[in-house]
């Protein structure tokens, strides 16, 4: 049974109510010493107890998606194959470079199996030639893609992170992005951006890889920013110009976006941050918070200090006063051209109340920077 599924949801509702009534029916008719009474009155109220908490948890888990499968859940899902050493990449080259020469690697897609996801969302496996990642990500056409009018465009990608733990449907199924903007694409005020969204829960549910290739333990880097662009490209008519892809992430996805942004400005012109932070510790599961050398080069203010260049990248980021707000004004502040920081202070708590309307805006400043080609 699915765990974000209805029918698993349906279960958990009735099993309070039975719990509650087999209790209050056994209660007065249990038997024998008293500690033996005590101790089965105990395990009923215990029982009562677990289904009520088990029903809030999916309730909550559903309506964030936190958890897309039981491996997720409960950490048993295996999704890195190997970790080898990545070859250096070409810093003057773009998203596309990493397979020239080599012959296409064709996916198989399917819809994604939760009914939250809306049904124009594809689903694949990916295998990650450079990284040895193998995970999910999950994919969005605008409705321009397979509009006659619009066969012979290439189209722009904003690559969508989720927090930590979080799953790859979090940004369809709880934050709508891809019912919001349709409507907003159809009538020219966003551009038709592609929407992917690809497996971030790669090391279980203990441990936050925080996006870096960590030597040893995971390509979370690499994964993200080229095995998966490089899919997109074999597959879809996409944008080969690094002026043409963004990413965009919430809490933990947001550290990742501006992160992956100021450190491959050969790969994205724009990074959305939502409620993110620079140093990595400020997610206690953060493997890259462990070491003080990948702490170090994993924070996007001291990526942006070292830089022998100022990165070629446009910056929106967003936050509460001591939630991702003075992060964000110290890129600012750190930010030379052609490197820009719009800075947008938000009042709310850290979760889908404040990020989930804020998608239009953020879609539309996006539009200004990556614009419609006619």
């Amino acid at each position: 049974m699915q765990l974000t599924g209805t029918p698993f949801l349906i279960c958990t509702v009735i099993f309070v109510p039975v719990s509650i009534a087999v209790a209050l029916l056994l209660w007065g008719r249990v038997r024998g010493p008293k500690p033996m009474q005590f101790l089965a009155r105990l395990v009923m109220l215990l029982f009562c107890q677990v289904t009520a908490v088990t029903m809030v948890f999916v309730l909550v888990n559903n309506a964030n998606l936190i958890y897309g499968n039981w491996d997720d859940l409960l950490g048993t899902g295996d999704h890195v194959r190997a970790v080898p050493q990545v070859p250096s990449e070409n810093p003057s080259g773009g998203p596309g470079n990493d397979a020239k020469g080599e012959p296409k690697v064709i996916q198989s897609f399917k819809s994604v199996d939760d009914p939250l996801v809306p049904k124009d969302v594809q689903r694949t496996d990916l295998k990650g030639r450079l990284s040895g990642v193998d995970g999910e990500v999950l994919v969005w056409l605008p409705p321009q893609y397979n509009d006659p009018a619009y066969k012979d465009k290439k189209f722009p990608v904003v690559e969508l992170l989720p927090g930590w733990p979080g799953s790859s449907s979090t940004w369809y199924g709880t934050l709508k992005v891809s019912e919001k903007l349709k409507p907003l694409m159809q009538n020219g005020q966003v551009t038709p951006f592609i929407l992917i969204s690809p497996r971030t829960l790669l090391l279980g549910n203990t441990v936050d890889t925080g996006c870096a290739d960590v030597p040893g333990k995971v390509n979370a880097d690499t994964w993200l920013s080229r095995d998966v662009p490089q899919m997109m490209f074999d597959n879809f008519r996409v944008d080969s110009s690094p002026d043409r892809w963004a990413v965009a992430g919430y809490s933990a996805g947001g550290h990742c976006a501006a992160k992956l942004a100021v450190e491959h400005p050969n790969r994205y012109r724009a990074g959305i941050s939502l409620s993110g932070y620079n140093d990595p510790a400020q997610e206690p599961a953060s493997l890259t918070a462990k070491d003080p050398h990948l702490r170090d080069i994993s924070n996007p203010l001291n990526i942006l200090k070292s830089a022998a260049q100022p990165p070629k990248v446009a910056l929106f980021m967003s936050g509460n006063k001591g939630d991702g707000y003075e992060g964000a004004l110290a890129m600012k502040a750190a930010a030379k051209l052609p490197t820009t920081v719009t800075v947008q202070e938000t009042v709310g708590a850290h979760d889908k109340t404040v990020w989930g309307p804020m998608v239009p805006e953020i879609f539309k400043w996006l539009s200004t920077v990556i614009p419609v080609q006619h």
